[in-house]
């Protein structure tokens, strides 16, 4: 069997990655070989958030980051060797600020070749735990045995692929469905990856939270809240007002309980900002955002706290066994680390307001 294999360290954590041919891991070119090198570092190449009301940064971020879109002029020069290569390469960019050559893994997640028999004929016996249906792509939890399956689905009726998990979560499978390529196909690589993530290490006092992260004198600050309220648009007004700050990640933070602290680490999945800086700071404050037509801000006492944080973990609630190994850490977070709720405006005096109350 062909396969290539690679270790990342995220959030102080080991993770291999394999790929069965005919996947690769897609080629950096030369450009992104040295903006790697920076973020593995964690330098600040001059990404920014991409609030809803600012999708044109998007493109200026990709173009920070060497990303070039295949076209149609390019793709009609391929010949079908090529093109094959080009729908089976997997662009791990994210990833790359975070290689290592070594490292013991806390799992190990494998890209395969195509569907195994088994799992279609074992589908009478799937039990169904979850469902996320509201909008495309949709995924759908089940259990059969001592295994987690995903089945994702790119449409009604069209599946993506499916993704396998063992009794302890060290091993984890991908199955893409025939005919689906790279971008579909790194799309579920990536959700399947943070969900073994949270699974693989809950009980390591670690937690994937939804927010924006943006550092200060050297600490990070955490803006959460429900999806829409501003978390990007918050982190931007800091760097724009705030001199000296920068953006961590802007979506999928890791915290990690470290020698009687909280660290929060740089990731690879920072959702539509290409944020993908190798980079830590101890935590300083969460901040619970919402909506409101005047500025203001107030300490939340711990058990506010605790409701606040949990409602903004990455994880999966039907699986009782991974929250009661991540609600002592949610709960040391809420004892430990000052948290705030901030009902603001979208402006410069709600900074002002935040960081007046958070900073020490």
């Amino acid at each position: 069997m062909n396969v290539e294999t690679r270790l990342y360290r995220i959030g102080g954590h080991t993770v291999r990655v394999r790929l069965e041919k005919p996947w690769t891991f897609k080629a950096l070119t030369e450009q992104q070989r040295a903006l790697v090198d920076r973020l593995r570092r964690g330098e600040d190449i001059g990404i920014e958030s991409v609030p809803a009301d600012r999708r044109e940064q998007l493109s200026v971020n990709e173009a920070l980051m060497g990303k070039e879109a295949m076209t149609r002029e390019i793709w009609d020069t391929l010949d079908e060797t090529e093109r094959s290569e080009y729908r089976h390469a997997l662009d791990f960019l994210q990833y790359a600020p975070f290689e290592v050559a070594e490292g013991e893994p806390v799992f190990t997640f494998t890209v395969h070749a195509e569907v195994p028999a088994w799992l279609e004929e074992a589908r009478p016996q799937w039990k169904k735990v979850t469902a996320v249906e509201e909008i495309p792509p949709y995924y759908y939890g089940y259990t059969f045995g001592s295994k987690t399956i995903y089945e994702y689905l790119v449409a009604p009726e069209v599946r993506a692929g499916y993704f396998v998990m063992d009794k302890d979560y060290t091993e984890g499978d991908y199955y893409p469905c025939p005919r689906m390529g790279g971008k579909t196909t790194l799309f579920q690589v990536n959700t399947s990856l943070m969900i073994q993530y949270t699974f693989a290490t809950a009980g390591l006092g670690t937690l994937l939270l939804h927010a924006s992260v943006t550092r200060y004198e050297g600490c990070g600050n955490l803006f959460f809240g429900v999806s829409g309220t501003g978390k990007s648009t918050h982190s931007r007004l800091w760097h724009e007002f705030v001199p000296g700050s920068d953006l961590m990640n802007d979506d999928n933070p890791v915290i990690r309980y470290e020698d009687g602290r909280f660290l929060v680490y740089g990731s690879p999945w920072s959702g539509k900002t290409l944020c993908y800086r190798n980079v830590v700071a101890p935590v300083n404050a969460l901040v619970r955002l919402e909506q409101f037509p005047e500025n203001r801000i107030a300490r939340l006492e711990p058990l506010q706290a605790y409701a606040s944080v949990i409602a903004a973990v990455s994880t999966i609630r039907w699986n009782h066994e991974i929250m009661s190994l991540l609600i002592p850490t949610i709960e040391r977070v809420a004892m430990t680390v000052p948290c705030f709720q901030l009902k603001c405006r979208p402006d410069e005096e709600a900074v002002q307001v935040c960081k007046q109350a958070i900073l020490p």
